[in-house]
């Protein structure tokens, strides 16, 4: 109800706050000023005692105006303008809206009645848990019939009470399946949900009590008093029962009612043209929705633009790669030696000797490929292969043909020529291939500095300190 009053408080009163002095601006980033409460959210979000790497404030601005710069870039190239793009804006933007466009208290008020009328129904009895063991007995048996059921029950209860353990016996000797795996027990129930003889036996049981052989109409019931207690209280349950509603429409509804206040409260609108208007004002009314918005909005766009500014191209400039992997070579070598190659189980010696001899004229990066080609198909394999590189202990086989150590492991079933083709690096890789991962990760960084830097120079960034001073301090 707070938030209806305050938003229609501000759709009818129309009038502006002087805000700048009690929010003075912080930085502009290519003439597009920053005021404190935003940079404060952003630094207080992503600076909380969760994150590892926490940041100092002069350093936390530098990451802001990075950001800050990037997204300049991206409205420069336009990618705002894509249908995607505002697609994915406005389903976000009508998604968060929401919890501020529907009536909170009609939703609470039906969460409330819904618990009332199920604490009605339990009623002072409670909740309980049970185990029962079950022998069926059909209303159609025979007297005959009756009476062995009589008597099993009878024994069973006998040996209950002379110490016998009552899951172990639910689950050889009950002939209710659903419970007899879990030792006879039965769900959380309450008035009402059993059968009218097996409910009045069970209420009358205290925890750990026994009640003698019952008879419904499905058999007869030897039932065990697990555990007892009363319904709780309501916020307990409301979260579950809040969702509950939410999965039956309440919110739809609950939008549907404070369409039609606002209308009323507006006059000569529907609820739908009063709903529109009153999203266009939540930015302006709830400060930590603008920013929410204007984060998402942001930071859509600064990952179109820095995938195609740096991680795709990193990832297809294969030429910069090995140029950088080259330049930086030192940075990746090995701690301990590694074998770069393959492990093949071949059908026979023959195959791996034509193996050997294919390889010599293919670079590494090919091998799979064309032996795949020349040795398998989809009716005959001769190869199988496990692909490097290997470090010690990684690979049974690695460690016995290509690092000698071990003992030699039992051939793969089928093919009985096991050996390794490639080559022992101790120093480092000799491609950037080999530590493609590593390789890629460090050149998007070197990419990103780059970019950073062009465009620190392309846009000009002012920061007023007197103001940042104040971050979190006023």
């Amino acid at each position: 109800m707070k938030k209806l009053i305050s938003l229609l408080c501000a759709l009818m009163a129309l009038q502006t706050v002087g805000a700048q002095t009690a929010d003075p601006v912080v930085m502009t980033v290519n003439g597009v000023d920053v005021t404190r409460s935003e940079f404060e959210y952003s630094f207080n979000k992503n600076n909380t005692d969760l994150v590892v790497d926490k940041k100092s404030l002069d350093e936390y601005v530098e990451l802001f105006v990075n950001y800050k710069l990037k997204v300049a870039a991206a409205l420069d190239a336009q990618l705002d303008t894509m249908e995607t793009f505002k697609k994915e804006v406005a389903d976000y933007r009508s998604q968060q809206a929401e919890e501020y466009l529907v009536d909170n208290d009609f939703i609470e008020k039906e969460a409330r009645n819904t618990y009332q009328q199920t604490a009605e129904r339990i009623g002072p009895d409670g909740q309980f848990k049970a185990a029962h063991i079950l022998i069926r007995l059909t209303q159609q048996a025979t007297p005959k019939e009756q009476a062995q059921a009589k008597v099993r029950i009878d024994s069973i209860y006998a040996a209950l009470k002379g110490g016998a353990d009552f899951a172990e016996l639910a689950k050889t000797l009950s002939e209710d399946p659903g419970t007899a795996r879990e030792g006879g027990m039965l769900p959380w129930l309450t008035r009402g949900q059993l059968l009218k003889e097996f409910e009045v036996a069970a209420l009358a049981l205290q925890p750990g009590e026994m009640s003698a052989p019952v008879l419904s109409p499905v058999g007869y019931h030897i039932i065990y008093m697990s555990e007892r207690k009363p319904f709780e209280p309501y916020e307990f349950h409301r979260a579950s029962i809040i969702q509950f509603l939410e999965q039956r429409g309440i919110r739809a509804h609950a939008k549907r009612m404070m369409g039609q206040k606002l209308a009323a409260q507006m006059g000569n609108v529907t609820p739908e043209e009063a709903l529109a208007k009153a999203e266009l004002e939540l930015d302006a009314q709830y400060p930590e929705f603008g920013f929410l918005m204007k984060e998402f909005y942001e930071g859509s766009l600064l990952y179109e633009i820095s995938t195609r500014e740096v991680w795709n191209k990193a990832a297809e400039d294969t030429e910069g790669l090995e140029k950088y992997f080259k330049k930086n070579k030192k940075n990746y070598n090995y701690e301990e030696p590694v074998y770069r190659g393959l492990v093949v189980h071949c059908v026979s010696d023959d195959v791996l000797k034509k193996v050997q001899k294919l390889v010599k004229k293919q670079p590494q990066k090919e091998w799979v490929k064309v032996i795949r080609e020349a040795f398998n198909s989809d009716s005959l394999i001769q190869v199988k292969m496990v692909r490097g590189p290997f470090k010690a202990t990684q690979n049974v086989f690695a460690d016995y043909y290509a690092f000698e150590q071990g003992e030699r492991p039992d051939t793969v079933p089928g093919f009985p020529v096991t050996s390794v083709i490639g080559k022992m690096q101790k120093k480092g890789p000799d491609s950037y291939e080999d530590v493609r991962g590593p390789v890629t990760a460090d050149y998007q960084n070197h990419l990103e500095q780059l970019w950073v830097k062009e465009l620190r120079k392309r846009y000009a960034v002012t920061l007023y300190p007197e103001a940042l001073e104040t971050v979190n301090k006023h």
